[in-house]
């Protein structure tokens, strides 16, 4: 295909895929008004975690910390509890840190165009394009996986979306295009049709699209075959081996390395390898705990974007409380404390 024949391709978009979404587009708590926190938080849970799981974070947070300046005087105990379970907990903590510089230095003004929002914490290329063009109007591309799929198919590119090259091509391309008075709804129709319709795994709802007529994929019956992205590397194996020690109606839990995964997060005491019963019990004792049984014993995994985890868990009750450890009640668990569902998994139901 020629530069000028993708080219057409391109213009056809804005006025396909804008009236489609109108009508189609999916009530979700975020798409209520074009508040910029609104757009940026939704737009950073949604990174690795899929909508119909973000939609009570969504609301969850915003009712504990409804404004951006709450957002940074937030303690981290507190912002960590609101993030629990959604992983990638850093990024919550840019969330505060980008909070704080606009609280801060910037009056409380959210920045108004794409290159000042870029260079706020934790904010990529797309998540700036989808403030921009959303929330100021700004012709900037938001480009993801769902829209590289959503390109790939129409104009049946086979060039490898996982390139940066491709994702800075297809950027370039669309932003040609964008309608001056409709930047936010032309962003949301591409994100839109690659998450509902122009779906991955070699299924897409051809029927339903409104780029049908003028998609080269669907005219060749190549949808299957793309987009065209090179396999991830298999991830690392880690065996690990937990102890939920209780002791008086009190868990041991420790805080994580300020660096690293899952940095500064609390967790059960762990260590590397897969330990036996008489092996772990004899660590527990290195650690000064008085084992009075071994209640039960467990094995879990848990998978992180480059390493799985192979979780081997000793509940042992204890008779002392080394200081080593913080002892905490249940309820402070289910409570103030953050426990990354890697450890979560094995929060027992009495104690």
């Amino acid at each position: 295909m020629t530069e000028k024949n993708r080219a057409e391709l391109y213009k056809k978009l804005p006025g396909a895929l804008i009236p489609w979404y109108r009508e189609n587009a999916r009530d979700l708590p975020w798409r209520k008004d074009r508040e910029p926190y609104h757009i940026w938080l939704s737009e950073i849970m949604l990174q690795q975690t899929r909508v119909e799981a973000v939609k009570e974070y969504y609301r969850r947070f915003l009712d504990k910390l409804p404004t951006i300046e709450s957002l940074a005087q937030s303690d981290e105990d507190q912002l960590m509890k609101l993030w629990e379970g959604l992983g990638y907990y850093n990024r919550a903590r840019n969330l505060q840190k980008a909070a704080r510089i606009i609280t801060f230095e910037n009056n409380g003004v959210f920045p108004s165009e794409y290159s000042e929002i870029i260079r706020l914490p934790g904010i990529g290329e797309y998540t700036a394009g989808a403030i921009a063009s959303n929330c100021f109007g700004e012709p900037v591309a938001a480009v993801d996986g769902n829209v590289l799929r959503v390109i790939s198919r129409i104009t049946e590119m086979y060039d490898d979306i996982l390139k940066p090259a491709t994702k800075r091509y297809v950027k370039t391309e669309l932003e040609k295009v964008y309608p001056k008075e409709d930047c936010g709804d032309f962003t949301q129709s591409l994100m839109e049709l690659g998450a509902t319709v122009c779906v991955p795994a070699g299924s897409p709802k051809c029927q339903l699209c409104p780029a049908e007529k003028f998609c080269l994929a669907h005219r060749s019956g190549t949808e299957g075959q793309l987009p065209v992205k090179e396999k991830k590397k298999p991830r690392r194996i880690e065996e690990r081996t937990v102890f939920v020690l209780c002791c008086e109606g009190k868990i041991a839990i420790r805080q994580r390395k300020h660096a690293g995964l899952l940095a500064g997060m609390w967790e059960f005491p762990n260590i590397a390898g897969k330990l036996t019963a008489p092996e772990a019990a004899a660590v527990a004792g290195d650690w000064g705990c008085r084992l009075a049984e071994l209640e039960k014993e467990t094995f879990r995994k848990h998978i992180f974007s480059h390493v799985e985890w192979h979780m081997s868990c000793f509940y042992f009750r204890c008779e002392e409380t080394p200081a080593d450890f913080y002892w905490a009640e249940k309820e402070a668990l289910n409570g103030r404390i953050a426990l990354p569902t890697a450890f979560r998994q094995f929060l027992p139901e009495k104690v």
